[in-house]
Formats: structure tokens, sequence, C-alpha cells
């Protein structure tokens, strides 16, 4: 018998579904990251997100927009203040 993985549901999301199995893009991730941001979501797609997306590129990709945010803001204050 092969290896048959277990079935996982987040809020009646099926998480082995044909759907979350394909797996989230960089761009899934990257839109997943500034909604968190703004923290703003629909439910649905949250729910498609945590099963689709690695944590860790959701944490990965989180901390190097923060860096460029506060780089931004810093850039922005510099130039004001010139």
């Amino acid at each position: 018998m092969g290896h048959v993985p277990p079935v996982c549901y987040a809020e009646g999301f099926q998480v082995n579904s044909p759907e979350a199995r394909q797996g989230g893009s960089i761009v899934a991730t990257i839109k997943a990251v500034l909604w968190g941001f703004l923290g703003v979501r629909r439910r649905d797609d949250y729910q498609k997100d945590i099963a689709r997306l690695n944590p860790l590129h959701l944490m990965a990709v989180g901390v190097v927009m923060a860096f460029l945010f506060v780089i931004g803001l810093m850039l922005l204050v510099n130039w004001v203040v010139a």
C-alpha cells in the first residue's frame, strides 16, 4: 500500500484537496503578507492561504517586507528633513 497523507481541515477547507496541493507561488505569498500588513482579508481567502502557503515562506517574506518598509520610512524622513 502507498502512503496516504492525513486529511486535515481548516474550517471546512480540506488541506489535501487538489486546490491545496498546488502550493503557493511567491506572488500569492507576497499578496498574503501585504493583506496581513493591512489587516484586512476575507475569511475564505485567509483559510485557503493557511492551507496552501508555507509558513516559513510567509515569515521570510514578512521579515523582508518589514525591513523594506522601515528602510523606506528612513529614506522618506531623510528626504523630508534634508
